[in-house]
């Protein structure tokens, strides 16, 4: 496969948001700048100039994918060759449903990390464009919450969705669209009796224990938040930790484990 036929593939995978690695021979007596990339389904395309080469890479991107990492340079010594892996992924978009204070903290906080954001609201005059000058801040009016919130995921691929509405109503029309998304983070806000309640109205509407399983409720970590700005940043803080997969866990203790 020449270069030009392997930056096609890389292309579509990044247009149909899918999940990859790219595998580059940077060093070796041959074959150096040869590239193999790696569907997470485990298709390949290209090729590493030696079969067995490839089969290894193949087994080392499993791994690699489970570990989150963006690069990392691996040592193939019985190859006599370093491989420099690379991952593929969708730029991380953020799906806020309501415009509150909580709801536009999050948006502006998540806009200033580098998540495209989409925020929601059925109120118009929360969504007034000077509230929000960011150009990474999309305003979307949700005349049917549904509508709106499944238009807004899309594939669900590379999204996380914050649900942080003003009510029950509004949070099981936007939980109800979301689910069935299948987005990387879906979690929704307010105290556990509140989201047991949403929940609950989820598994009668048809919901699976695996979805109900991925939910984050109450949403965000803790940190102890009490203002929507600390709020929005525990929401983002735990967003940032399942799509880098962290820990959660302060540096000092994490680095003691």
């Amino acid at each position: 496969m020449t270069q030009t036929s392997i930056v096609k593939i890389i292309e579509q995978v990044i247009e149909r948001g899918e999940i990859a690695v790219l595998v580059t021979r940077v060093t070796g007596s041959q074959n150096v700048g040869a590239k193999l990339l790696i569907h997470q389904n485990g298709e390949t395309f290209g090729d590493l100039g030696d079969a067995e080469l490839d089969s290894a890479a193949v087994a080392r991107a499993v791994s690699f994918l489970s570990s989150r990492e963006e690069t990392r340079l691996f040592d193939f010594s019985s190859f006599e060759t370093s491989l420099l892996f690379e991952r593929l992924q969708p730029a991380p978009r953020l799906v806020v449903c309501g415009a509150g204070h909580v709801g536009a903290s999050l948006a502006k906080l998540a806009a200033f990390a580098g998540y495209q954001t989409t925020l929601l609201d059925d109120r118009v005059e929360f969504l007034k464009r000077e509230r929000f000058p960011e150009k990474q801040i999309e305003l979307m009016v949700a005349e049917d919450w549904s509508s709106a919130v499944r238009d807004a995921i899309g594939n669900g691929r590379g999204v996380s969705v914050a649900v942080v509405t003003r009510g029950h109503n509004e949070d099981e029309q936007c939980m109800r669209a979301a689910i069935k998304t299948d987005p990387d983070y879906l979690g929704l806000i307010g105290s556990k009796r509140r989201t047991s309640i949403v929940i609950n109205r989820l598994k009668e509407a048809g919901a699976t224990e695996e979805q109900v399983k991925r939910i984050h409720a109450p949403i965000g970590l803790d940190i102890g938040a009490v203002t929507p700005e600390e709020v929005a940043l525990a929401i983002l803080a735990e967003i940032v930790c399942v799509r880098r997969g962290g820990t959660g866990l302060p540096m000092s203790t994490a680095k003691r484990r």
